[in-house]
């Protein structure tokens, strides 16, 4: 699952030590090359998560949910683009207004 599944939740899990949900968007695509699809890609699947959040499907797939805080994780293989960076400033205002939380995680190397 990644960022090029738009009507996929990657990943929802529960943060031991704080209680929330987290819904994790994993993405192994570079930002050098077609950084607009890559933009598209991944607003696509913001406007998805916040679909499954809004209409309640959360809830139904992840009994656990209610009353906990949501995290959307944008977990990503490579760090944001100066481009995506503005982007993802701006969604991150959005998502914050709408209630719920929008962060950037880059993936760890092994």
């Amino acid at each position: 699952m990644s960022v090029d599944q738009r009507d996929t939740i990657d990943f929802a899990t529960i943060d031991e030590a704080t209680g929330d949900l987290w819904l994790t968007i994993s993405d192994h695509l570079p930002w050098d090359e077609n950084e607009e699809n890559h933009l598209v890609l991944l607003q696509n699947k913001l406007n998805a998560y916040l679909r499954f959040i809004e209409s309640g499907e959360v809830l139904k797939k992840v009994p656990d949910a209610r009353r906990r805080r949501i995290i959307i994780n944008f977990l990503g293989k490579f760090p944001l683009s100066q481009k995506a960076e503005v982007f993802f400033s701006k969604a991150r205002g959005a998502i914050e207004g709408a209630g719920f939380r929008l962060q950037f995680s880059l993936m760890q190397a092994r």
